[in-house]
């Protein structure tokens, strides 16, 4: 028994169920054991392009990006296939090879113009290079062809907000929390985008969600005291920071400094008043 590989060639049964062990693995945390399996199918079918591209992931995982780099070269050469061109891109981008990756990118963008994850990884790599314009431009044109990868829009929402436009970045976080709600770093950066907003009020019902999902979540806790603050509800705000504070020195350090310099709440005379407002619990 045979089956058809994505470059049109057939493959044995056998190559076939090992290639399906590669990539399992590789999605299991594996990348040594996907090496290992997508290596052995590439000794017995060296043009076999799907265990090239299942190769080079593992070898990034692995932190060897320069033999990625490599492997997927040829996997994309003469291929009219943009995942391996953006596979490609990734481990040139990795290995410090920017500008190249760049070019990747846009030619499987050239090759297809419906595959997102190219557009999601030339907007991440403008991202990363300042190229904040030009990643938003990328990104939108991402999401008019995939509107509901939460990754691509989440990322064009921190380009916005990098910009200085929190009118856009306010509405792509709410977008991705419309489809992902559990998406808490996102409900994070809407929550201080409100909270510049000064709508506190909104702000401390996503800290709030955030803190009722995962008790031991400082960062929210403290801006939820932050938001408790501003609405004038001090023994909650305190409440939240002393929770904040008993996570570790870090948080008890910034819990210490949202009660000695916050605008609202109480007036503390001395840092000591308030060291000890926050280490005793009424």
């Amino acid at each position: 028994m045979r089956s058809n590989s994505s470059d049109g060639r057939t493959r044995p049964a056998a190559l076939s169920e090992a290639l399906h062990n590669a990539r399992h693995a590789l999605e299991t945390g594996r990348p040594a054991d996907a090496e290992r399996i997508a290596a052995e199918i590439l000794q017995a079918n060296a043009g076999d392009r799907e265990a090239a591209k299942v190769l080079g992931y593992a070898l990034m995982m692995l932190g060897r990006n320069a033999e990625a780099v490599a492997v997927l070269e040829k996997a994309s050469r003469g291929n009219r296939d943009a995942e391996a061109d953006t596979a490609f891109g990734i481990a040139l981008r990795q290995a410090g090879r920017g500008d190249e990756a760049v070019t990747a990118f846009n030619r499987a963008i050239k090759r297809d113009a419906k595959y997102p994850m190219a557009f999601y990884e030339l907007g991440k790599t403008f991202a990363e290079r300042g190229r904040i314009d030009e990643a938003i431009a990328v990104f939108s044109r991402g999401i008019a062809v995939a509107p509901t990868m939460i990754d691509m829009m989440a990322r064009l929402g921190k380009c916005h907000l990098a910009a200085g436009d929190r009118k856009n970045a306010r509405r792509c976080f709410e977008r991705v929390l419309g489809l992902a709600p559990g998406h808490y770093a996102t409900a994070e950066a809407l929550a201080m985008v409100l909270m510049d907003d000064r709508d506190y009020a909104q702000a401390a019902v996503l800290f709030r969600a955030m803190v009722t999902a995962n008790p031991d979540n400082a960062q929210a806790r403290l801006g939820l005291a932050n938001c408790m603050l501003h609405l004038g509800k001090d023994d909650a705000a305190y409440e939240n920071m002393r929770a904040a504070a008993e996570r570790g020195p870090k948080f008890y350090g910034q819990a210490l400094r949202l009660a000695v310099t916050a605008q609202r709440g109480r007036f503390w005379l001395r840092p000591s008043d308030a060291e000890k407002a926050i280490k005793n619990r009424r």
